[in-house]
């Protein structure tokens, strides 16, 4: 993709971001949907007004007189993945890091397990849930760790963290953790 594009793009002007406005266009896709306009169109005007809790992404949807919820849910990313990712993901997060993990062959890009909206359109592809595609896709382009934070790879290095800690011993202990009244015990 070249410069002037990634320049010009409203939605997914980083890589990070446009792995999101994937899921609302994917490349297969063979014919125009005619939803991604209003879509596009909701979320410019603010229409979306979303939260990221866990590896669910919750949205409040308006538009017009109708308001609609939309939920969801982003697989989290398998400890394997993690593992092979986490040293290059430690730093910032900038277009370069994005394209040294995709060289590596690897990818960073969300897989949604499903979605629910309370629209009467009764799709995965609804409008409410491409809006809300397009409004993450914003959100990551300004800070690409909401799109680890929804694939669970924060809370998941964590707890390998914890893991590796408390499998091995502390190398060292602090005097002042040592008690020296309970220190010592009297056998008899």
């Amino acid at each position: 993709m070249s410069v002037d594009r990634l320049a010009t793009n409203e939605f997914g002007y980083t890589p990070w971001g446009m792995d999101w406005v994937r899921l609302a266009e994917p490349l297969a896709q063979k014919r125009p949907d005619p939803l991604l306009p209003r879509a596009r169109s909701i979320a410019r005007n603010n229409g979306v007004t979303a939260e990221f809790e866990g590896h669910i992404a919750h949205a409040r949807i308006h538009r017009g007189n109708d308001a609609s919820v939309v939920h969801v849910e982003v697989a989290p990313m398998s400890r394997e993945r993690i593992t092979a990712l986490g040293a290059d993901l430690a730093g910032t997060l900038t277009n370069e890091v994005y394209a040294a993990i995709t060289a590596a062959g690897q990818s960073v890009a969300p897989t949604i397990v499903s979605t629910d909206c309370s629209c009467s359109a009764r799709t995965a592809r609804c409008v409410h849930v491409l809006a809300l595609f397009y409004e993450t896709a914003r959100r990551v382009d300004d800070d690409p760790r909401i799109t680890l934070q929804l694939q669970d790879f924060y809370r998941a290095t964590a707890d390998n963290a914890a893991v590796e800690d408390a499998a091995q011993p502390p190398r060292w202990t602090l005097l002042s953790a040592i008690d020296a009244r309970n220190f010592f015990t009297v056998t008899n």
